[in-house]
């Protein structure tokens, strides 16, 4: 059987089949080459084969390639011989799914009707106090004048009844240190004093926008926009636990075990990564014992090879006096990025600076949103893939999320995990409700947050 245009599987189901088995090679935008091709029109590019063909190549591609499949044989030889992962224990229908993700991430318009992909984002937007001020300055003015218009008409008054009598008017200090005035001073001052108190202690903690200098100089902007790793590939926990967790050292190695040199920052940041866990670059190899070993045999180690690749990027025979301020600056900056107060040695974890930072008694679970709720990373973090210096996107208030609940609708179809709402199931296909929102199952209790 041969086959033409698009799958009909779940695209929701590929989505999480794409995260857990093909992001950490294919880009999610599914048109840019990453460590594997890229994945946009597969399904043509395999138009003149068997469709269980096209099974057995993403489930074992070698075993296709040793039975001489011509395309196969073209992919492997277009893509330099890269050994593709074998994933035998996908189901047909788990491949239908993918190949359903792949075609909707590949044609973002389409899929979503124009919408573009921050359709659905809520955003709390930030309003200016300037106007209250003025409003504030132009009451009092004309309160000013209106005291003095009172003040005049009080002496004509008393004029118009006793011709001969002596008034005598009030200056504006007079007015305005009047017992009155202060009394309602006071009163203001007490109502503004409680309101500005109260605010502040709301947004205690609060701290949008904020964006730290980190230890190690990571771009979100090179890894997740250029390279087009999934955010699920580093934050794992994200998917299935409360915490999205900050990746180790390991994760990092995947790939940086074979790319040694930065793009930007050449042998300065990714060198960080090395002396923190015992990883000598220029061998390749982890260093026994590296937890005992003294400071000099580890500086040794590390700008001997800052000297080497400095020499080597710069076509030099031996190190130069520019490159032994480049060796000196790179390593003194290893030692303070790696050691604080709490850590002072350079082996053991790199000490990230949390910014997303929620009260002690608030409960919030990534695996909720992420996998039940199929809420975007970007919904609530921004656009990490443009940003070079990651900061707090989203306010993270009370008031943020409870608006978030009220308007985002479920992805109620076809999820397992609301099966157990017969009810609204029934008026969604009877045509008596239309969508169903997080409050509607119960988002805006209190104890689903505060326990």
């Amino acid at each position: 059987m041969q086959f033409n245009g698009f799958s009909q599987g779940s695209a929701e189901e590929g989505k999480t089949l794409f995260k857990n088995y093909c992001a950490s090679c294919h880009a999610k935008n599914m048109r840019s080459d990453a460590t594997g091709p890229a994945l946009a029109d597969v399904e043509v590019r395999w138009a003149d084969y068997e469709r269980e063909d096209l099974y057995s190549w993403i489930r074992n591609s070698q075993a296709l390639i040793a039975s001489g499949h011509p395309r196969a044989n073209e992919v492997y030889n277009e893509n330099n011989k890269a050994i593709m992962t074998a994933f035998p224990n996908l189901t047909d229908d788990n491949i239908e799914s993918i190949l359903a993700y792949i075609n909707v991430a590949a044609n973002p318009v389409a899929a979503t009707g124009g919408a573009g992909p921050s359709a659905g984002v809520v955003v709390e937007e930030k309003s200016s106090n300037t106007i209250y001020y003025i409003l504030a300055a132009a009451l009092g003015f004309l309160a000013l004048i209106l005291t003095r218009i009172i003040s005049n008409l009080r002496v004509i008054a008393t004029k118009s009844d006793d011709p001969d009598a002596i008034v005598e008017r009030k200056s504006i200090v007079e007015t305005l240190t009047s017992k009155g005035v202060i009394t309602f001073v006071l009163f203001a001052l007490v109502v503004i004093g409680g309101y500005k108190t109260v605010n502040t202690a709301v947004n205690l903690g609060r701290q949008q926008g904020y964006a730290p200098e980190q230890p190690i100089k990571f771009s979100h902007e090179t890894h997740a926009g250029i390279n087009q790793i999934d955010c699920q590939y580093c934050h794992d926990g994200a998917r299935r636990s409360k915490h999205s967790v900050i990746p180790a050292a390991n994760t990092c190695m995947n790939c940086h075990s074979a790319i040694k040199v930065g793009s930007t920052y050449g042998t300065a940041e990714l060198s960080k990564i090395y002396a923190s866990i015992g990883f000598n670059p220029s061998s390749g190899t982890y260093i026994n014992n590296y937890s005992e070993m003294p400071e000099d045999s580890i500086k040794e180690i590390f700008t001997d090879w800052i000297a080497d690749n400095y020499v080597s990027e710069n076509d030099l025979t031996e190190i130069n006096r520019e490159g032994e301020k480049v060796v000196k600056e790179q390593w003194e900056n290893i030692k303070s990025s790696l050691t604080n107060d709490v850590k002072d040695k350079i082996y053991g974890p790199i000490p990230w600076v949390r910014i997303h930072n929620l009260p002690d008694h608030v409960y919030f679970n990534h695996a909720q949103h992420v996998s039940i709720g199929k809420v975007d990373c970007q919904q609530c973090h921004g656009t990490v893939e443009e940003m070079e210096v990651l900061e707090q996107y989203s306010p993270l208030s009370m008031g943020w999320c409870i608006n978030c609940h009220r308007q985002t609708e479920v992805k109620f179809m076809d999820n397992e995990y609301y099966q157990a709402y017969e009810q609204y199931h029934d008026e969604l296909k009877s045509g008596d409700r239309d969508r169903v929102t997080v409050e509607d199952i119960g988002g805006l209790e209190c104890q689903k947050c505060h326990y």
